[in-house]
């Protein structure tokens, strides 16, 4: 219950600048439309679910794909809610939605620091319920939330 609970917090804060995000849309569908794009490489440091699959500890390639969530959260563009994969020795071992927020609307989002462009970073949520993946790639950033195994 805690974790729905996490979630819908997170849509709804999400929701709140899809109006703002509406404008932006063409910018970040048009980097991620282009096919798949890696992410770049992110260490998951405990075992979580990626969309009902267990993924280990361990190193993974992220790489979005041209697939859109459907449906998407409430009020947000399906150009920014898109699948990624998590791959693995050249397989791909789980997949989940990430969120893609422009660069120019991430602090109506974001509290605290933002990696820097190329950067990433993987952090336990405050409560412990998810691990968040963070990306700036491109000036956008990808935002994937995945519970503890």
């Amino acid at each position: 219950m805690k974790r729905m609970a996490l979630f819908g917090l997170l849509v709804g804060l999400m929701a709140g600048g899809s109006a703002a995000w509406a404008g932006q849309a063409a910018k970040p569908a048009a980097k991620a439309a282009s096919g798949e794009m890696s992410l770049g490489t992110i260490r998951i440091p405990h075992a979580v679910m990626a969309d009902g699959t267990r993924l280990q500890a361990g190193s993974y390639q992220i790489r979005v794909t041209q697939e859109d969530a459907t449906p998407p959260a409430p009020g947000a563009s399906p150009q920014l809610e898109r699948y990624v994969e998590f791959v693995q020795a050249g397989k791909v071992r789980g997949r989940a939605v990430a969120s893609i927020v422009p660069g120019a609307e991430i602090k109506q989002v974001a509290d605290g620091a933002i990696p820097g462009p190329g950067r990433s970073r993987v952090e336990m949520l405050k409560g412990g319920d998810y691990w968040r993946i963070w990306v700036n790639k491109g000036g956008d950033h990808y935002l994937i939330h995945l519970p503890p195994a």
